[in-house]
């Protein structure tokens, strides 16, 4: 399994309760396809630079996880298909 970071952004117009069932969603995504998640940061509010799709401002969680490359393509194509996920980005970490 390769490491991987994830960094993705929620609707900010969600209350907690629904942003919270969104974020578990997409690391069950990890968990389920036999990845592990060794660090979640949840960066909370911040403001674009830019207005995407009439929003101003969007909830961040960075995830660090190792995972298999069916499971990143998985998560790849669920966090496409949310409506809930304004952005993500996914980067694979070097060895070293």
């Amino acid at each position: 399994m390769r490491k991987y970071e994830v960094m993705y952004i929620v609707n900010a117009s969600l209350d907690d309760a629904a942003r919270q069932q969104v974020i578990d969603g997409l690391h069950a995504i990890i968990t389920n396809g036999g990845g592990t998640i060794t660090k979640v940061d949840e960066m909370g509010l911040k403001e674009f630079a830019y207005r995407i799709e009439d929003m101003t401002k969007g909830y961040y969680v960075v995830v660090t996880f190792e995972a298999d490359n069916a499971t990143v393509k998985e998560f790849d194509r669920l966090a496409r298909i949310n409506a809930n996920v304004v952005r993500f980005m996914i980067i694979r970490q070097d060895e070293k």
